[in-house]
């Protein structure tokens, strides 16, 4: 294959991974307010609006969890390609019914949707990306695969709360369908969601396999190592407090600070911001300062002690300030788990970091929904028994782990 050809192949893949975490992004500011206008058309208890926030969060990931492993199989039968195009269609289709919802069950219809067809486009992505570079390649294809979708997370809730505060009066039914203010972002992600699907259809080329899908690779049969069983609980709890942080800060943001989805977006964008920065500067020079092991410490401390503090202020730089430090005790966590489990095995190296990918997702999934129970009690619970939780795994399980090259 030549040079050029790959590097066209890349940069579109690259694309339909950008597309789909914008769409995550562009959601995260917005769902409190849309959620709370949808709940008052269905005439839904106020105090239930929450609990919804919380459910629609978590049932994208539990829906994503559930297919990423059937897509893998179809991917390493048919080829990558069509399994990307059939991820794109789920995501317009979850576009436009989320921008396009009249009641809290076609917003839930939609999510589903979204979580089935779209859990095809990041590892299938990921899967094609490794189909067509070399190993020496591999890992810095996967770094700009994770920039893909760090961007993506940075530049959504930008998009999505500049665009849901547009001046335009919008306001129009059809049957079942409304289209208002809080529909533009929704349905400008569709658009541009469309876009990269025809950019796709014409011009990627479909993949002969390689490399069967890693996800298909994880079985039971093998016995976890206490080393590598301390590196999923710490990937667990720090995707948990983060997906925790995200549902409770938007919520917090509308109902306590009084943000509009334009300053909460904000918010999103420093701390996706900070993390996209960071992570590559820790995982490149970290070391020349300090251990692995001594940078996931002072990072679970840094985020521990920031979710503690946040409820504690509430002007607008101070809180922005708080979100940043945050970031930066993630920065320094994510990037070393994700090497220490790539390390523990040459040989199964895809099959560790698949599963840790699932553990991840059952943190994206339990996080939003703690969280939002924890709000009934007020908003300082959700923030300091997380921090605590991240506080506690600290203490109890750095002493066991020794980040070294382990087979």
């Amino acid at each position: 294959m030549m040079e050029n050809e790959k590097l066209n192949r890349i940069l579109l893949v690259l694309l339909s991974l950008f597309i789909v975490m914008l769409g995550y992004g562009i959601l995260l500011p917005i769902l409190p307010y849309y959620t709370e206008r949808l709940a008052l058309k269905d005439n839904l208890d106020s105090s239930l609006v929450n609990f919804h926030i919380g459910l629609l969060t978590s049932i994208y990931p539990l829906f994503q969890l559930l297919f990423v492993i059937f897509w893998g199989k179809l991917s390493d039968k048919y080829g990558r390609k069509p399994i990307i195009i059939i991820g794109l269609i789920g995501f317009i289709i979850m576009q436009v019914l989320t921008g396009l919802a009249t009641s809290i069950a076609m917003l839930y219809v939609a999510r589903i949707i979204g979580g089935i067809l779209t859990s095809s486009i990041i590892p299938v992505s990921n899967a094609y990306l490794s189909d067509i570079t070399s190993e020496t390649q591999r890992t810095k294809i996967m770094a700009w695969s994770g920039v893909a979708y760090s961007s993506g997370v940075i530049f959504g809730p930008v998009i999505g709360g500049f665009l849901s505060q547009t001046p335009l009066h919008l306001e129009y039914s059809i049957g079942v369908l409304h289209l208002d203010r809080f529909s533009v972002p929704f349905l400008f992600a569709a658009m541009l969601g469309l876009a990269v699907l025809i950019i796709i259809s014409k011009w990627l080329k479909n993949t002969v396999r390689t490399h069967k899908f890693t996800a298909k690779k994880i079985s039971l049969r093998f016995s976890f190592s206490k080393y590598f069983i301390v590196l999923l609980l710490l990937s667990f709890v720090m995707q948990f407090v983060v997906t925790l942080f995200e549902t409770v800060f938007s919520i917090y943001g509308k109902d306590e600070l009084s943000f509009n989805s334009k300053q909460v977006g904000l918010g999103f964008m420093l701390c996706g911001s900070v993390m996209a920065i960071l992570q590559p500067v820790f995982a490149t020079y970290g070391e020349k300062i300090m251990s692995s092991k001594q940078q996931i410490a002072l990072g679970l401390l840094i985020t521990g002690g920031s979710l503690i503090a946040f409820p504690f202020f509430n002007n607008e730089l101070y809180v922005y300030t708080i979100i940043v430090i945050f970031a930066i005790g993630g920065a320094l966590v994510t990037p070393n788990l994700l090497s220490a489990v790539s390390l523990i095995s040459k040989e199964h190296t895809g099959r560790n970091i698949s599963i840790q990918s699932s553990t991840n997702s059952i943190g994206q999934i339990l996080g939003p929904i703690l969280g939002v129970w924890l709000i009934s009690g007020g908003f300082y619970y959700p923030f300091v028994i997380a921090g605590l939780i991240v506080l506690v795994t600290m203490g109890l399980v750095l002493p066991l782990l020794k980040l070294k090259y382990k087979t």
